[in-house]
């Protein structure tokens, strides 16, 4: 077994840093569309809009209860069949296709609680407000509850945003080739698997710090708006 060499963290550290792209889009575009979905999810539920409420919840409950490898390999290895009957063959698709898709529904589901929280949340007069000066629903939730929500929506956002960042290292079941997985190849080709390790590791901690610090600086922002608005 090759002992530690200290050396080697700044030698691996570029190789890894460069596949954080991969990350990162993974990352953007599971936090675009969750959140699109999400706000649908949580609305579809607090106005208990019939069949699509029971399947909204029933996919959130799925998710919220299931680890993401899982889920991984259901869409990975289920999608396929499910759709197989219907005349499309997405067996050779890449497998990036389904970790995207992995990602987007988890990150849906999360959102989806977040925000029917941060909406419920919202005093039940500001709904009377809204209706009082003419709005109709759509404008209510569009110009009277939305900012409130999302003002509330803050802090849990970021942590949402934090763990699924730090989920994306469970492609590397997939043999993905982002942060981790790249670390992973590395170890295997050197035998210096603690090095790369912890290369990968520091990009994680730096990567989650700068995420928890700008959602604090935008909730103290708001937080002071809102004061100021009193």
């Amino acid at each position: 077994m090759p002992q530690f060499d200290i050396k080697l963290l700044i030698e691996f550290f570029p190789a890894i840093l460069a596949a954080l792209p991969v990350t990162l889009k993974l990352v953007g575009v599971a936090v675009s569309l969750g959140l699109l979905f999400g706000v649908l999810m949580a609305v579809l539920r607090i106005e208990q809009v019939p069949v699509l409420r029971q399947v909204s919840a029933f996919l959130v409950s799925f998710i919220r209860g299931t680890p993401v490898l899982i889920q991984m390999f259901v869409i990975y290895y289920g999608l396929p069949m499910m759709l197989y009957p219907l005349g499309i063959n997405i067996v050779r698709a890449d497998k990036m296709v389904f970790i995207y898709i992995t990602f987007c529904l988890n990150a849906s589901a999360f959102f989806s609680e977040i925000i029917r929280s941060a909406i419920l949340a919202v005093p039940h007069d500001q709904w009377d407000a809204a209706l009082a000066v003419g709005h109709n629903k759509f404008q209510s939730y569009l110009r009277i509850i939305a900012p409130q929500a999302v003002v509330i929506a803050i802090p849990s956002s970021g942590v949402m945003f934090v763990s699924l960042l730090q989920d994306t290292a469970l492609t590397i079941a997939m043999g993905v080739q982002d942060v981790l997985g790249s670390a992973e190849t590395l170890g295997r080709h050197t035998f210096h698997f603690m090095e790369a390790y912890i290369d990968a590791a520091v990009i994680f901690i730096v990567l989650s710090f700068v995420i928890q610090q700008v959602f604090a600086r935008i909730e103290e922002k708001t937080r002071t708006k809102k004061v100021q608005g009193k």
